[in-house]
């Protein structure tokens, strides 16, 4: 049986520049592409006029964009999401600097420098971490990666149980890095499975076209019942548990 964990969100980075009902807009356009006016007006506790008021001021600054849906019957309505713009004024953590010292450390060293520089970054964050994390119930491990994530400006989200879910990133903090360099991708599915004892597989990438977060599905081990043995597996060796 499934055992119940708590949604775990970090505090979403806020777009630069922005705040009040704008900024707040902008933060669930992000989290959740294509919602109505309607929509954000019952998500933020604001009237539908002053959602529109604020929906026209951000189109005008070029921020957000709309198309024309059909969601069931009745008449078509208005999808908003964030444009390139709007995007880029959410947190880009060091990702200019970042670029050009591993687009640098290519030219001077090839590209394996760069991959060996990349393990070594997500072996400094796993330290940052408490010891035996991966040992620790499956709330405290996901508290503790959400935290730190967020703290990196990747806007995680968490949706499942102890035995298992989705962790979704909903910012890249690093797009332009992993447009240039791919490999930072599979060193952060690397660091997650470390991190939370767990079997992480990418399923959604942002920079697949119409993908707007990564998502890893995420898989724990069952915890053993109480008095229960370990039991060898079938290619075991004889003493050897699995």
């Amino acid at each position: 049986m499934a055992l119940p964990v708590a949604h775990f969100r970090a505090s979403a980075a806020l777009p630069v520049g922005y705040k009040g009902p704008r900024a707040a807009i902008l933060v669930e356009l992000k989290l959740s592409p294509g919602r109505t006016a309607r929509d954000l007006g019952c998500r933020l506790g604001l009237s539908l006029n002053a959602i529109r008021h604020h929906l026209r001021e951000l189109e005008v600054d070029g921020l957000v964009a709309y198309e024309r849906e059909q969601r069931g019957v009745g008449a078509p309505v208005f999808a908003y999401r964030l444009s390139a713009a709007g995007e880029a004024v959410f947190p880009r953590r060091y990702e200019a600097t970042l670029t050009e010292v591993l687009t640098a450390l290519v030219e001077r060293e090839g590209r394996e420098a760069v991959v060996f520089a990349l393990e070594a970054r997500y072996a400094a964050l796993l330290r940052t971490l408490p010891p035996h994390l991966a040992e620790a119930p499956v709330a405290e491990r996901l508290e503790a990666v959400t935290r730190i994530l967020g703290d990196e400006g990747f806007m995680p989200d968490w949706e499942g149980s102890a035995e298992g879910g989705t962790l979704t990133e909903h910012n890249c903090a690093v797009r332009a890095v992993a447009e240039r360099f791919p490999e930072i991708c599979a060193a952060e599915e690397r660091f997650l499975r470390a991190a939370l004892g767990a079997a992480v597989d990418l399923r959604a990438h942002v920079l697949t076209a119409g993908c707007s977060a990564c998502e890893y599905q995420v898989q724990f081990a069952p915890v053993p019942l109480l008095g229960s043995r370990p039991t060898a597996g079938p290619d075991a060796a004889p003493g050897e548990l699995t």
